[in-house]
């Protein structure tokens, strides 16, 4: 049976366009939605094995919505324009199987969905496994007024995640990771999460 796919784009020449890739490659495109909405209600209809998504649809946070889906059977690969490294963190956080950028060869993306639906794993060199290896990376200063857990949360505050992300990326609860970001904020004697941003910028932790 061919691999089932739902794609969430609000173009509708990307949605056209993932579609015929998918054709050619012996894959099937079972559903699409162009708003976050679309995705949340309908998605679980179609029982796709891949859900392939941009980072915003019709200017809303598309990821955000990835949080229903925590234990659903279909795996999700991003695919998308948008090139900040903090979208590349949350998808990381939130559980996504890869991160495709749309300036790459249709093969990349074939590849991903197929590793997805299989449950192979992501490739070491990939944007979404370097990033997540990254924000969990051990502290390896011994100067550091940080413990270990807090470097990582640090680490992904720095990157732009809220709590609640941080929270789904390190299996910790919200309230604890409310904890460390103080304990964070005391130790470097900093007012914000923006300045200790900045703090784990100039000790190069990020």
């Amino acid at each position: 049976m061919p691999v089932k796919i739902f794609v969430a784009d609000d173009q509708p020449i990307a949605r056209e366009g993932i579609r015929k890739v998918a054709q050619d490659a012996g894959m099937e495109v079972v559903g699409h939605a162009n708003t976050v909405d679309n995705i949340v209600n309908t998605v679980s209809d179609f029982s796709p094995a891949v859900l392939v998504t941009e980072v915003r649809l019709g200017g809303q946070d598309a990821l955000k919505s990835l949080e229903k889906f925590t234990g659903h059977e279909f795996k999700m690969v991003v695919f998308t324009a948008y090139t900040n490294p903090t979208n590349i963190a949350r998808a990381a956080a939130l559980g996504c199987h890869d991160f495709i950028f749309k300036t790459s060869p249709s093969e990349l993306l074939v590849a991903a969905i197929r590793r997805a639906a299989s449950g192979a794993p992501t490739p070491l060199d990939s944007l979404l496994t370097k990033t997540k290896t990254r924000m969990r990376r051990a502290n390896s200063d011994t100067s550091s007024p940080l413990t270990n857990r807090e470097t990582q949360v640090l680490r992904h505050v720095s990157m732009g995640l809220s709590n609640r992300e941080v929270g789904k990326s390190l299996g910790i609860s919200v309230e604890t990771v409310k904890e460390h970001v103080q304990n964070i904020l005391r130790k470097l004697d900093v007012n914000d999460r923006t300045q200790a941003a900045v703090w784990a910028l100039r000790n190069e932790m990020i």
